[in-house]
């Protein structure tokens, strides 16, 4: 094709980005999310799981497994090692120190104690612990256990219990009856009290009328009237 058709220094080349003429519709304006990967995922498609990688760890420089460099030996195959057998030969071990057996008086039966003769279970007292120090929680003695003999047992069944009393002076052989109240010491009771009670009415102060307050002499408050001479009797 000759060059003459073209006009300037301008070629056809593939465009650097979308031009939205070359595109009937929007254009790439608008995108449908991936259906790849994890990040931005379409919501309406299936999401497989996904697993991520750790980072490297920090040593970079040392090798933490065998890696390339582990060199298989030739005679390992892959049902086993392959070849007739080998033993190695190592030195002599030292001689075990001889145990020095006690004789048959160095043993003491006698004070096996619990360890060889049966005996009932023995219990000790531990000191108190610094936890506990100003702990205000009551001793072994503090408890009382209930009483063995008597109704009030709490564990088991108690048969009645009676009670003597002392001989009663009322009825007695002896009893005072001097001292029995009368037909008079006894309180009467009020009818009203078991039966229909009448109609009460009471009774006032009597009113005085108001009298006369001036003071008047009595029959002892005026002196006796004397007579006079010549009306006395002659005496003959």
């Amino acid at each position: 094709m000759s060059t003459d058709v073209w006009v300037g220094s301008w070629r056809p080349h593939r465009p650097r980005g979308p031009i939205a003429a070359l595109y009937s519709s929007p254009g790439p304006k608008y995108g449908l999310p991936t259906n790849v990967g994890f990040q931005q995922h379409d919501p309406s498609r299936y999401r497989a799981p996904a697993y991520s990688f750790g980072t490297r760890r920090f040593q970079v420089q040392e090798s933490c497994s065998p890696g390339p460099g582990y060199l298989v030996p030739a005679n390992m195959t892959m049902r086993g090692r392959d070849g007739i057998p080998a033993y190695s030969i190592y030195g002599r071990p030292r001689d075990v120190a001889t145990f020095t057996t006690p004789g048959p008086g160095r043993y003491s039966p006698e004070k096996a104690g619990r360890w060889t003769y049966p005996s009932a279970p023995i219990y000790s007292l531990a000191s108190r612990t610094k936890d506990f120090e100003n702990d205000q929680t009551p001793g072994p003695a503090a408890y009382g256990l209930p009483p063995v003999l008597g109704p009030k047992l709490v564990s088991k069944s108690s048969a009645p219990n009676y009670s003597i009393f002392g001989r009663s002076a009322v009825g007695s052989f002896y009893e005072d009856l001097s001292k029995t109240p009368g037909p008079c010491n006894y309180r009467m009771v009020d009818p009203s009290v078991y039966k229909t009670r009448p109609p009460h009415f009471s009774i006032l102060a009597r009113n005085m009328p108001p009298g006369d307050n001036t003071v008047k002499p009595g029959p002892g408050g005026e002196p006796p009237v004397k007579r006079p001479s010549h009306t006395r009797p002659r005496c003959h």
